[in-house]
Formats: C-alpha cells, sequence, structure tokens
C-alpha cells in the first residue's frame, strides 16, 4: 500500500513538474533548423516564420541552417534532440519524402517526428543555361529526346531529382543527373554554363531568369504559377502527368507535450494569418496552405500521403544516396 501511495505522489510530482514546464514555455530561446543552405527557398520561409513566432511567443527563434543529404541532417539532429519545445525544424518534400526513401537513416520521419503545421507550398520548373538551342518548352522536350544532357538536382531522392526523373521517363530522355547540397550551388553552375538543365524552385530562381542569366521552360505544377503566367505548365508543353509539388511544414521531436506543440502551433497560424507575412511569402512566389491545414494531423496526413505516393517510384528506378 505504501509503494502504491509512494508511486502515486511520483506521478503527481513529474506531472506538476512537465505542467509548469509547459507554463513557463518558452524561457529561453528556440532553435529553428534548417536543412538547406543559407538563401534558398526553404531557409528564407523559415527565417519569414521565425521573426513572426518570436514576437508571439516573446523568446526569438533562431534559425541554424545544417545543410546536405538532401535535408536528412538537420532532420536527424530534430529527431535526436531533447523533446522539450526547444529544437523545431522547417523541412520540404526533399527531406521528409525523397530523403527517407534512399538513405539509412537512425530515425523514422513519421515515428520520430512530431508534426506542428504545413506551412507553404510553390512549383519547381525547368531550367536550362541560356546556351541551350531550344525556345520553349515543346521545343525542349523535342530536342532532349535526341540530346543527353547534365541535370542538377539537389541530392539523391530530391524534388529536384524526381521532378527531372518523372519527365525523362514520360518522354524517354536520358539525364546524367549531377548532385548539389542545395539551390545555391546548383543555380550558380546552371549560370555558369557547367550544368545544362536543373529543376528548382521557382520563387528563388525567378530573379535569375527575369535578369536573363538562365531560361524557365516549364512550370511542374498542374497549373500555371501567377507570379509567371506566360511560363506554361510541363503538362501544357506535352509532357503528360508530370507535376510534383514542393511543400514546407514545421516538426518537433517526438515526445514534445501537446501543450508545447499547441503553443508553437498557435504561433504558427499567427504568423501565417499576419499581413505583413503574407506579403512576405507571397513576394517568395510561395502558397500559404489554408488556415485548417495548419495543424499537426493535417502535416501528418499530408506527408504520408506523399510518402505513398512517391516511395514506390524513388525504389522502382532504384535510386540511391550518394556514398
Amino acid at each position: 500500500m505504501r509503494k502504491a501511495t509512494l508511486a502515486v505522489a511520483l506521478i503527481a510530482i513529474l506531472s506538476g513538474t512537465i505542467a509548469a514546464q509547459a507554463d513557463n514555455y518558452p524561457s529561453r530561446p528556440i532553435t529553428m533548423l534548417v536543412g538547406f543552405p543559407p538563401g534558398g527557398p526553404t531557409d528564407t520561409l523559415a527565417r519569414i516564420v521565425a521573426d513572426s513566432m518570436g514576437r508571439t511567443l516573446g523568446q526569438s527563434v533562431v534559425v541554424e541552417t545544417a545543410s546536405g543529404a538532401s535535408g536528412s541532417i538537420a532532420t536527424g539532429r530534430n529527431a535526436h534532440a531533447a523533446p522539450d519545445g526547444y529544437t523545431i525544424e522547417v523541412g520540404n518534400w526533399s527531406s521528409h519524402v525523397g530523403s527517407p526513401a534512399v538513405y539509412k537513416l537512425d530515425f523514422d520521419v513519421m515515428k520520430d517526428l512530431q508534426p506542428i503545421s504545413l506551412l507553404a507550398t510553390s512549383p519547381l520548373w525547368i531550367l536550362g543555361k541560356n546556351g541551350l538551342p531550344p525556345k520553349t518548352a515543346t521545343e525542349l522536350l523535342a530536342w532532349l529526346k535526341s540530346n543527353p544532357v547534365t541535370f542538377g538536382t539537389i541530392g539523391a531522392g530530391s524534388a529536384g531529382h524526381l521532378c527531372g526523373l518523372s519527365l525523362a521517363n514520360a518522354i524517354g530522355a536520358h539525364f546524367q543527373y549531377v548532385p548539389y547540397r542545395g539551390a545555391a550551388p546548383a543555380m550558380q553552375d546552371l549560370i555558369g554554363g557547367q550544368i545544362d538543365l536543373s529543376c528548382l524552385e521557382a520563387s528563388s530562381t525567378q530573379p535569375n531568369v527575369l535578369a536573363g542569366r538562365y531560361k524557365a521552360y516549364a512550370v511542374m505544377s498542374e497549373e500555371r504559377w501567377p507570379k509567371s503566367p506566360d511560363t506554361p505548365t510541363m503538362i501544357e508543353a506535352g509532357a503528360k502527368g508530370v507535376s510534383i509539388s514542393f511543400w514546407h511544414g514545421l516538426w518537433a521531436p517526438k515526445g514534445v507535450s501537446k501543450d508545447v506543440i499547441d503553443r508553437l502551433d498557435g504561433a504558427v497560424k499567427i504568423a501565417l494569418a499576419d499581413p505583413a507575412v503574407r506579403q512576405r511569402i507571397d513576394t517568395l512566389g510561395q502558397v500559404i496552405f489554408p488556415a485548417d491545414q495548419q495543424n499537426p494531423a493535417a502535416l501528418a496526413a499530408y506527408n504520408q500521403a506523399e510518402i505513398d505516393k512517391w516511395w514506390p517510384v524513388i525504389k522502382a528506378a532504384g535510386i540511391r544516396a550518394e556514398n
């Protein structure tokens, strides 16, 4: 009887401690991990959201980049971090769909991470160096059937890699894939003519398109991108069924209390409803997910649906991480 009483007392003490921690949260700065280099679409989005969340939570949300392995380095750090709400991560299609299918990871993206919220999505588009002969997307598709090219990707199994793979399969072309650690170095080599094509996020690469540093042939979404309405979809150009969405979400380590997750999710909702934040994200060319999808359950369901769609494609292609 005495042991039972002691056990009940211990549970009460622990419960009180956890509740007190949640009530005081956050009492120090929060680290927001990003698995891609500074200046890219994921990093830029993270900094916009972190700035607003910090004001709501009353503590700084500090963005820290840990790039490499298609975002899985940052995701792994998040998965192994203390479940206290002081480490969170902004990830995307590459880090939470492609990467887990091609890398041998010591964590499970669906079991070892706690979803917080969907954030925003943006189209990928096919970009070509200025020296390529085709002038339109339709001309490009015809030209690619008889001209092997180098195709820059953000690592094996990344969204850009699957973008190229699905396009090549659809038209019977051959691409030699060249992996990069992030979008910025891929853009630099595209400008310099070291690679022929790439499939990158549209919002971060549009300034270079407008400046004439490389060509944008077609977007990989099902509908045209409002920021570049004259650019056709690849489906319109003749590649049937070829589309892929580049989406972003926010995760914490598994085991973070519901109260803390709710506070983080609430801060995200406030950020994404703020007209100034929405304007900055719109300027990036990214589309914010509807308010009813800015929650843990929606992100978990969306992530699982994307895994169910793309993992069979990745495995059928035999894509493996580079050594």
